[in-house]
Parts: structure tokens; sequence; C-alpha cells
């Protein structure tokens, strides 16, 4: 079977045949793509299509797309002939660097969303975020002598995450960080927004039948293809050790489902986890929850909010959730307690 050309990814491509009783003689065909170089993650294409050309032009568009996206939201690595988010920073407090329009898409979104989420998700926060990085890295290196970081180096660039000094210029699509100490990090924010904008491209092009998942950044596209079944979902408990790995199965179309964990990227201190979730008000690994699923129709709000949510008391979460519309979530507890949003339940059934 013929993979993806222009791809450098692993791809695998699996074919399920399903006849679909209710569009006549029509017969579809389940086919899977997964490729490992997009925003550091697993990202994987499912869908039904009536050959495999057919999934083939759709899934080499979507990943054409997250390849470009992925450029233009990388805070780590130059591309040749593009400024990208880690221009920006490298730029802190000397020019202002003209960017794509996807950035300036992007960073308007995250300080509309800074402002509903009450702070709890700051793309301005890369100083403190950075630090964490650097010393899980080094812990996962070399467990032994893992460490957490001093206080007073966190409290000291938490000073330079005022997201106020990130000044964006429309109309010259330029985009300067007035403190020459601050960095941008789009992490809580770029896997969704460039999911959700993809998924729309893909829709626009013919897409009708489909999920796109990156880094478990999920967006169903129709429904499942076959005599219009909803998607079926698995929320993953966040309870490394139970023999229960998936917590609820969840039925959706045309949705999309996020979760965040302490489950997920994380390292051990002195027999403590601490996770990549950092409370702004703490300067460390949030503590409210060990995991919390958004449901919604939109990627990039469901990634704002599984990170926003998991750095809010419940009854705060819970508020902000209730005044969005077509929005759910379900918060799972540090002693293993689920809560759910007012209308969650509806997701529960086929």
């Amino acid at each position: 079977m013929k993979t993806l050309k222009k791809l450098t990814a692993i791809i695998i491509i699996l074919a399920f045949s399903i006849n679909l009783t209710a569009c006549g003689d029509i017969k579809k065909t389940r086919y899977e793509a997964e490729f490992l170089v997009l925003f550091d993650t697993v990202t994987k294409i499912v869908a039904y299509t009536e050959s495999e050309e057919e999934f083939t032009k759709y899934s080499q568009l979507i990943y054409d797309n997250l390849k470009e996206y992925h450029e233009l939201y990388d805070i780590y690595h130059d591309y040749p002939g593009k400024n990208n988010i880690k221009t920006i920073n490298d730029n802190a407090g000397k020019k202002p660097v003209k960017v794509d329009r996807k950035i300036i898409d992007l960073l308007l979104f995250s300080k509309e969303w800074y402002k509903k989420t009450d702070s709890k998700m700051n793309i301005a926060f890369g100083a403190v975020l950075k630090i964490w990085h650097d010393y899980r890295t080094a812990g996962l290196d070399n467990e032994e002598n893992a460490k957490i970081p001093p206080m007073d180096i966190l409290k000291k660039a938490s000073q330079h995450t005022d997201i106020n000094k990130v000044k964006i210029d429309e109309k010259n699509s330029t985009v300067y960080l007035e403190d020459p100490e601050m960095s941008l990090d789009v992490g809580a924010v770029g896997k969704g927004y460039a999911t959700e904008q993809v998924s729309r491209i893909a829709e626009e092009k013919g897409f009708k039948s489909g999920l796109i998942s990156v880094g478990g950044n999920i967006r169903s596209i129709g429904n499942k293809g076959v005599d219009g079944q909803l998607w079926n979902l698995g929320i993953q408990n966040p309870d490394t050790e139970s023999e229960n790995s998936t917590l609820k199965l969840i039925y959706v179309a045309d949705k999309s489902v996020v979760s965040s964990g302490d489950y997920e990227r994380y390292y051990t201190v002195n027999g403590k986890r601490y996770h990549h979730i950092i409370d702004p008000i703490t300067l460390f690994p949030s503590e409210y929850f060990s995991a919390v699923t958004i449901v919604t129709h939109d990627s990039g709000m469901a990634d704002v909010l599984s990170t926003a949510i998991f750095n809010m008391p419940f009854e705060q979460g819970s508020k902000l959730i209730d005044s969005l519309p077509d929005t759910e979530a379900l918060w799972v507890a540090k002693d293993g307690k689920i809560k759910d949003s007012t209308n969650f339940d509806k997701y529960l059934n086929k």
C-alpha cells in the first residue's frame, strides 16, 4: 500500500472495508495515518473515504498545513526564510518581527482567552515555563540528581510575564516583546488552535468524515461514516497504575475533545511527581486535579480551557464552563473522584 509520498514522517495506513447501508451501494473504507514529526507529538488521522487516493489527498492536505503551523509556532527551532515564535523571542527588547498572519491570529486569540480565563492561560509565561522545562529535562536525563527549581529563580522569571508587553501591530503584521527577558510559549494553545484551523481547511476542501488527533487534541469532522454513527472516544484514566486505562467513553460528532493531566510530561523528585502544567499563582505544578477534559466546538478553545480550568478551583472552573455555549467539562480530582459540568452526560450516550 502506498504511503504519502511527501511525508518525511513514519506513516502507518490501515484499511477496513465498511458497507454503508444508509448510502445505498456506496462502500467506504476506514483508513488511518500516523506521523511523528509535528508539535513534538504523535499526530493521527482517521477517515472513511471511498478510495485510498481520496484518503491520501486529504491526509497530505492535513499534514502540509499542520507542518506549516508547527514551524510557525515552534519556540525551539529556526526554519530558513521563516519568522516564527522563536524569532519573536530572540528579538525580545530589540525590534518588532514581521510574521505570518497565522501567528498574529494565534496571539490575538490567546490574548482574548487570557482575559476570559482570568489569566490562567498566559502565552507570555515562557520565562517560567522554560525553567521548569530545563529542570524536567535534566531530571529525566539524570533521575538520581533530579531537582526542582528554586523559588527565587521562579519569582524572578515571573516578573517578565506581562502579556500587555506583547505588542501586536496588525497593520504591519509585526510582533514585539517590550521586555527583553520575556518569552512566548504557546504550548497551551498552539496544537489545538492549529488543529482547528487545519480541520476547517480540510472541511472546505470536502473532507466529510474523520478525526484529527494532534497529541490528544482531537477534532472530529462529521460523524463516523457508518450509518450516521457518532465517534466513540476514550477519556484516559490519569491513574496510570489502574487496570482500566479508559475512564469513560464519550460519543461525539463535529466536536473537539482535549484533555490535560498530571500523567503527561512529568518527572519525579524524591518520590513526588512534578508535571508540566504550571499554576501562574504558585509557579509550581497545579495541585487542583489529576486530569480535566473539555468537549466543545472549537479545538483551540478546548486546548486553552483544558489548561485554564486545570489551574482553577472547581467552583471557578465550573462557573466558566457553564458561561460558555456548547461547552462541557469533566474533572478528575487527586483522590480519583469525578465531577462534570451540567450537560456532560449527553456525550455518554450513543
